[in-house]
């Protein structure tokens, strides 16, 4: 039974009712409503790669560097890579110290209690659900690049949503679909399909590398910084969702074979990889083409076929494609993860809890996919991708404060691998993720204020009576 602390009255108590690490354990081998451990220390990394390279570079560095940064966009990367490092020590953390489904709110259970639990859930559904749905937008991009290299354009209304002169983005559509009965299929055909996803992609990224440093000219990086450091700044708010690819990696612990040891190299090895990656394309991008000319949603083709390499634009396309696939695979697969904790906590509706014979959460993984589509069939990349940069560091800045927490209440927990200069590096990590989040849109702010309302409502009505813990 979870204790009331400080002796508060009771509905304040219940606000703060947190999870021991044996409850976590213990719930997570329920019959009917656990995951199969099946994912090795490899799989963990083609899962980070998969999630963390694709959007950043194959989406969003265009759009960055025509609105924001300029050939800065470089600087961008480096500083939202570092920001993500701190953040990957402390998930690396408390994904090896508690193994278990649900990522950040998991860990905001134990540390902080219920409520937290809940506003980070909350929070993460936002952050999967639109990250996922930018990335369809920029999958839907590439898509339509490959078929007109080919001679077969398609309609404008067919690919973009109702703000932006279109009527339904399809192709969007079509590849979540996909993908969501992938997912509902197994974990192991899934991470099977990202390891070939992210196998092409690699090689398409070297392609473009090699056939674009020649074509260099480093007139092309002056001014450097068009809109000064504070475009850096914004840039790197605007880009930070590209990294939450080690958070969807976290999301995974329950189905580790050997989490204390894989989590924390799955995390921080993918990562590394993966912010060298980026700052290698941005450099080689803004240096063959103006950075005014990038504001497009698959800016790595147009620029290859405006510099007249057609059969190379038409190739990376493809790669994009790859690319892109395996991000969108793993944030559905993540998203449907934190419906499936949050359910089997009581905290939402149980059917999303079950996983039958198969052990894969079914329908989390159907409502997740359907409201990707409807996000990647409607909605301009730009408003998606702000939404899910606010998620992330909403969730990076209370796994921060977690960690802390953690530390000081139960520091008889083992931690097979631990967080170095606490408090003072997740400190620091929750302040430059707070910071970079004021760098975001006014408009925003307001939208992620109005989607914690709502979540506050709906715990208010259905989630704080339902909850396992309010049972005993």
């Amino acid at each position: 039974m979870a204790a009331r602390p400080w002796n508060l009255p009771a509905w304040v108590g219940e606000l703060f009712r947190t999870k021991s690490r044996l409850q976590m354990l213990e719930v997570s081998r329920e019959a009917g409503r656990r995951l199969r451990r099946q994912l090795t220390a490899l799989d963990l990394t083609v899962f980070g790669v998969g999630a963390i390279i694709g959007t950043g570079i194959f989406v969003l560095t265009g759009v960055v560097a025509a609105r924001f940064a300029g050939p800065g966009v470089i600087l961008s990367f480096v500083l939202a890579g570092v920001v993500s490092a701190m953040a990957a020590f402390v998930y690396a953390e408390l994904a090896a110290m508690v193994p278990v489904a649900g990522s950040a709110y998991t860990y905001a259970y134990a540390a902080l209690g219920e409520l937290a639990a809940w506003v980070i859930g909350w929070d993460l559904i936002l952050e999967y659900t639109v990250a996922a749905g930018a990335v369809a937008i920029g999958w839907s991009g590439y898509f339509a690049d490959v078929l007109e290299s080919l001679g077969l354009p398609i309609p404008h209304a067919l690919i973009a949503g109702p703000l932006e002169g279109g009527v339904i983005n399809l192709p969007a559509v079509v590849i979540v679909a996909v993908l969501t009965a992938l997912l509902i299929r197994g974990t192991r055909e899934s991470a099977e399909a990202t390891h070939l996803a992210v196998a092409v992609k690699l090689l398409v990224l070297a392609l473009f590398l090699a056939v674009g440093i020649p074509r260099i000219h480093p007139a092309r990086w002056r001014p450097f910084l068009p809109f000064g450091p504070e475009g850096v700044v914004r840039g790197a708010g605007l880009i930070f969702f590209a990294y939450i690819g080690f958070d969807a990696v976290s999301a995974a612990a329950e189905e580790v074979r050997r989490p204390q040891r894989d989590l924390a190299r799955g995390i921080l090895g993918s990562l590394g990889l993966s912010s060298l990656l980026y700052v290698g394309v941005a450099a080689v991008l803004t240096g063959i083409v103006p950075y005014t000319e990038l504001n497009v949603p698959s800016p790595i083709a147009a620029a290859l076929l405006r510099v007249g390499l057609r059969w190379a634009g038409g190739l990376v396309a493809v790669g994009a494609l790859a690319g892109l696939t395996s991000v969108l695979l793993v944030n559905l697969y993540a998203q449907s993860r934190i419906f499936f904790a949050m359910a089997r906590d009581g905290l939402l509706p149980s059917l999303f809890a079950n996983t039958g014979r198969g052990q894969t959460p079914r329908w989390a993984v159907l409502l997740t996919g359907a409201g990707v589509a409807v996000l990647g069939a409607l909605l301009p990349v730009r408003v998606v991708a702000e939404l899910a940069n606010i998620g992330t560091l909403a969730a990076f800045i209370i796994v921060s404060v977690g960690v802390i927490v953690l530390r000081r209440v139960h520091p008889e927990w083992d931690r097979p691998f631990r967080v170095p200069w606490v408090p003072w590096l997740p400190a620091l990590t929750a302040l430059a993720s707070f910071y970079l989040a004021l760098q975001l849109p006014r408009l925003t702010w307001m939208r992620f204020a109005a989607w914690l309302a709502m979540g506050l409502i709906l715990y208010a009505t259905y989630g704080r009576h339902r909850s396992r813990l309010a049972a005993g």
